[in-house]
Parts: C-alpha cells; structure tokens; sequence
C-alpha cells in the first residue's frame, strides 16, 4: 500500500539513501535531491505530501527551502533533520512551519515515527477542512 510522496533533500547520499529505503520499506513513495535546486524542480513537476530536509546544505541552507516552501507550497508539510541543530535553529524552523525536527543520527524507527505523524497531523487538517464546509 502506498501511503504516499515524500521528497528528501539532503547534500549527503548515505542520509538519502538510508531515508528512501526506510521509508520505502514502510510503503511510502520516495524521491531525493541533494540540492534545493534539484527539489524545488521536483516540486514543480509533483505533488508531494511531505518533504524532509537537511538544516545545513552548500547551496541554501534548510531554513531558506522552508521559506520557499512556505510561500510557494503552503499546504506542503516539512520535517527537518540536521546533526548541527540549536535550539534556536529548531524554533526557527517550527516558526516556519516544519513539523518536526530531526536530530542526526536518528533510528529508522524515529525517522517512521515522525513521518506517520506528519501523515497523521495532514488527515487532522482535512478532518477539520472537512468540518467547517
């Protein structure tokens, strides 16, 4: 059963890879970038339920593909991963709207369990769509 698209964006491959496999291993539809150029033309061609991004990238960092997101994909939810992060950094990206914040390493299990919730949190907000109309 497919439960879904989900973009991650990471600079380095093995964080890549390990997530798609993960994640496609619990039924997941997933597609990779290494760079917020190659996810932002991934997100101009697809639909995606969820993006996972790194906090810290060569060419934008993660905060800045959030404001992307935000302004150009506002229903889009995001989780970010990072092995860097502060607390400021986390506050920052929560303002911004990412669900969760990831630190690196992470289990496959952490990495499932934040997805299902942002899965979990997306059919709240139908839910509530659904409600008001």
């Amino acid at each position: 059963m497919i439960k879904g698209k989900v973009l991650v964006l990471d600079d380095e491959a093995i964080v890549r890879i390990s997530c798609k496999r993960v994640l496609e291993a619990e039924g997941y539809n997933v597609s990779v970038a290494s760079s917020v150029k190659e996810a932002v033309t991934l997100l101009e061609k697809e639909h995606y339920a969820l993006v996972i991004t790194d906090l810290l990238m060569p060419d934008v960092d993660g905060l800045e593909f959030l404001e992307i997101i935000k302004h150009r994909w506002p229903s889009l939810r995001a989780i970010v991963m990072t092995g860097y992060g502060t607390q400021e950094a986390r506050q920052k990206s929560l303002a911004l709207g990412a669900l969760e914040f990831l630190k690196k390493p992470f289990l496959p299990e952490e990495l499932v369990s934040v997805v299902m919730a942002a899965g979990n949190a997306r059919m709240e907000s139908y839910d509530d769509d659904y409600t008001r109309i």
